[in-house]
C-alpha cells in the first residue's frame, strides 16, 4: 500500500520530552517502533494480563483480559493502517498503549479511585495511562517514562477527539510537554480508537456467549447480527453451532473494518496533509452513517444485557469496595504500601493520595485481591462470576 501524504512520518516526528544519546543505538528502527517496543517491553504493559476486561479476576482461561483485547485490537489497527496507506506502527503503538492506565477491576476499580481521589481532582484512566507511560514506568538511567514521541502521547492524549478540560494529571504532563489538546489527532490514533470499539463490540459478545450472559436469539434482533448470523447459516448449515457463532463473530469484525476502510478513505479524499486532519474540526476516521447507527444500537444492547448485568453489577460493586478499602487502608496507614511506594510517599496532599491511587491503579486484579486478604483477613466473596 502507497503511503499518504497525510500519514504521520516517523522521520519528522516532534520529538520527545527528554533529549537521549543514541550512540551505539540498538538496531534499526524507527521512533514509533522504538515506541512499540517500549510499550511491549514495560512492566505496566505486562500487568494487563491479569487486569479485567469484561469479566473481574475470571478463572476461565479462554476469556479475554486487558492484554488480549489490546492485542486484538493491535491487530485491527495495523490491518486498518497498512489499508489507509498510514503508519502501521504508530497505530500499533497507540493501541497497544490504550488502556495501560487502568486500575484493577476494570471500570469498577475506575470509580473506587475517582471517588477517593475526589477532594485531590479525581481519576481518570486514561490520563493515568498518559501518567504511568511518562512519569511512572521508568526503566531508565536519565529520564522518567519511557520518553515515548509527542506523536504517541498526542495520539493517546486524544484518541477520544480534543480534550477540552483536562483533568489534573493530563494538565500537568500537558504544561511538561504540551501535546495540543484543542485539535484532533493524527489519523493513526484516530483508527486506534475505532479498532478499540471494533475489538471489544464483536469480542465482548464472544465472552458474553461462552459465560451464558448473552442468548443468541437475543443478539439476532439486531438486524445487521442477524444479517451476518444468516451468512453463516447458509455457508455452514452443518457446522457444529461453537463454530459457527466463532465465523459470526469473525464476520462482524471484517464488516466493520471494511466499512470503517471504505468510509475513512471516502473523508478524506480531498486531504493532503496531516495538518489538515488535525484542523479538521472533526474526526476523519469513521464508519459510515449506516454502520455507525448499528454500532450505537449494538453498544446499548450489550450495556443493557451484560455491562449492566445483575450479576456483573454484584461484581463490579464488590470490586469498588475492595479498592475503597485498600485506599483508606494505605491511606490510614502508609506502611502498609509496598517498601518502594511507602519510602518515595509524599508528606502533604494532594500528592499523598495521588501517590496511593498511582500504586493501586497499577495492581492487577489478583494483586489487589491478595492485598485485601492481607490487610483484612479475607478474600472478599462475589469478585468471580465466570
Amino acid at each position: 500500500m502507497t503511503r499518504t501524504s497525510f500519514a504521520a512520518d516517523p522521520a519528522q516526528s516532534r520529538g520527545r520530552e527528554f533529549a537521549e544519546d543514541r550512540t551505539g543505538t540498538r538496531g534499526p528502527r524507527t521512533e514509533f517502533q522504538r515506541d512499540r517496543d517500549r510499550i511491549i517491553h514495560s512492566i505496566a504493559f505486562r500487568r494487563l494480563r491479569h487486569k479485567t476486561q469484561v469479566f473481574i479476576a475470571p478463572d476461565g482461561d479462554h476469556y479475554r483480559v486487558r492484554l488480549t483485547h489490546s492485542l486484538e485490537v493491535a491487530q485491527i489497527g495495523r490491518v486498518v493502517a497498512r489499508a489507509l496507506g498510514l503508519d502501521e506502527d504508530l497505530a500499533e503503538a497507540l493501541c497497544l498503549a490504550h488502556d495501560i492506565g487502568h486500575p484493577p477491576f476494570g471500570h469498577a476499580g475506575e470509580q473506587a479511585l475517582d471517588e477517593a481521589l475526589r477532594p485531590c481532582g479525581g481519576f481518570d484512566h486514561n490520563a493515568q495511562s498518559l501518567r504511568t507511560l511518562m512519569r511512572l514506568e521508568s526503566p531508565y538511567c536519565d529520564h522518567d517514562g519511557l520518553n515515548l514521541s509527542w506523536e504517541v502521547l498526542e495520539g493517546l492524549a486524544k484518541h477520544n477527539g480534543p480534550v477540552v478540560a483536562p483533568n489534573w494529571a493530563l494538565a500537568e504532563l500537558d504544561t511538561a510537554f504540551p501535546l495540543e489538546l484543542g485539535s484532533w489527532p493524527s489519523l493513526e490514533a484516530q483508527v486506534a480508537a475505532l479498532s478499540d470499539d471494533i475489538a471489544y463490540d464483536n469480542h465482548d459478545i464472544d465472552d458474553g456467549l461462552r459465560a451464558g450472559f448473552l442468548q443468541l436469539d437475543d443478539l439476532l434482533t439486531l438486524d445487521f447480527i442477524a444479517d451476518q448470523w444468516r451468512r453463516v447459516e447458509k455457508r455452514f448449515p452443518h457446522a457444529p453451532q461453537d463454530r459457527r457463532l466463532r465465523e459470526l463473530i469473525r464476520g462482524q469484525i471484517g464488516l466493520m473494518v471494511n466499512d470503517l476502510v471504505a468510509q475513512t478513505r471516502e473523508n478524506t479524499r480531498d486531504v493532503l496533509s496531516i495538518e489538515e486532519i488535525r484542523a479538521a474540526g472533526r474526526p476523519l476516521a469513521s464508519f459510515s452513517p449506516t454502520l455507525a447507527v448499528e454500532e450505537r444500537k449494538l453498544k446499548r444492547f450489550m450495556y443493557d444485557r451484560l455491562y449492566y448485568h445483575p450479576d456483573q453489577a454484584a461484581a463490579a460493586e464488590t470490586a469498588r469496595e475492595v479498592i475503597a478499602r485498600l485506599f483508606s487502608a494505605f491511606l490510614r496507614d502508609s506502611s502498609l504500601l509496598a517498601e518502594r511506594w511507602f519510602q518515595t510517599l509524599p508528606d502533604i496532599e494532594p500528592g499523598r493520595s495521588r501517590h496511593i491511587a498511582d500504586f493501586i491503579a497499577g495492581m492487577t486484579d489478583r494483586y489487589a485481591i491478595d492485598q485485601h486478604a492481607h490487610i483484612f483477613g479475607r478474600t472478599p466473596a462475589g469478585l468471580r462470576n465466570v
